[in-house]
């Protein structure tokens, strides 16, 4: 089940270039932030580890390849470490998982081709590389306009920001999408930290932004466009995009 799931056209998803079965890549791509540092506080950030952990356990169990990249390769600082999460626990015992945190492939030398989906971790880093980077709209433009699955949760939708689709058109325009809310960073104190407000730059993006109280789970699926409001939308938005890769069209 997807609680609080705000869905607007969940079409299936068509395969590659030539529409054929035989093309499922069944591998999802994890991006993750570069950005290790919150503002002007001299404060650590990164990507929040349960926004990747717990997509990742999602996109394992259903069988699919998970590679993780970030915009320029390497290190991708964590943030967020809760250990009492057991996802999070087993993923960090986990050695080889860990170090391919720290030896993320750059996206530029990602062949995006390859992956059913793209899914934008959060964490306040995001905010800061995830933009304005050519290379990362370049990427998720090319699986989102080839049939695949474009999502991001939390603070991850500043990757949509500045998504374009071909036709000039903003992926996010007209449709539903949820993120971290404006209210939710003044609750954790930030409001005047990040370098923008997330939710009011989609908003100008042309999204109708849905969300749910501070803190709560809230999945929005727009086509082949899934997002998750918060920390505690992570496992729903895998879910999400799950479900419409298992539509695809043979």
């Amino acid at each position: 089940m997807l609680p609080a799931l705000a869905t607007a056209c969940t079409a299936p998803v068509a395969t590659g270039q030539g529409g054929s079965s035989a093309q499922v890549n069944r591998r999802v791509a994890i991006v993750l932030t570069n950005h290790g540092t919150l503002g002007n506080t001299g404060k650590p950030t990164g990507f929040y580890l349960s926004e990747a952990t717990h997509p990742h356990h999602v996109f394992r169990e259903a069988g699919y390849e998970v590679d993780f990249l970030s915009p320029k390769g390497g290190l991708a600082p964590m943030d967020g470490l809760d250990v009492t999460d057991a996802i999070n626990d087993a993923f960090l015992a986990d050695a080889a998982l860990v170090a391919r945190t720290k030896s993320t492939t750059a996206i530029p030398d990602a062949e995006p081709a390859r992956y059913d989906a793209v899914f934008f971790s959060g964490g306040h880093g995001t905010m800061w590389d995830f933009p304005e980077d050519a290379s990362l709209q370049a990427f998720a433009r090319s699986v989102y306009e080839r049939g695949g699955v474009v999502a991001a949760v939390c603070h991850g939708p500043a990757a949509l920001v500045n998504l374009r689709l071909s036709d000039g058109r903003y992926l996010v325009a007209g449709k539903q999408v949820a993120a971290f809310t404006n209210d939710e960073e003044t609750a954790v104190k930030l409001d005047t930290v990040v370098p923008f407000a997330l939710e009011s730059a989609l908003r100008q993006r042309g999204a109708s932004f849905v969300a749910s109280p501070n803190f709560e789970e809230r999945v929005a699926v727009a086509d082949r466009l899934v997002t998750g409001q918060n920390p505690a939308s992570a496992t729903g938005t895998a879910e999400a995009v799950i479900v419409l890769l298992s539509k695809r069209v043979p």
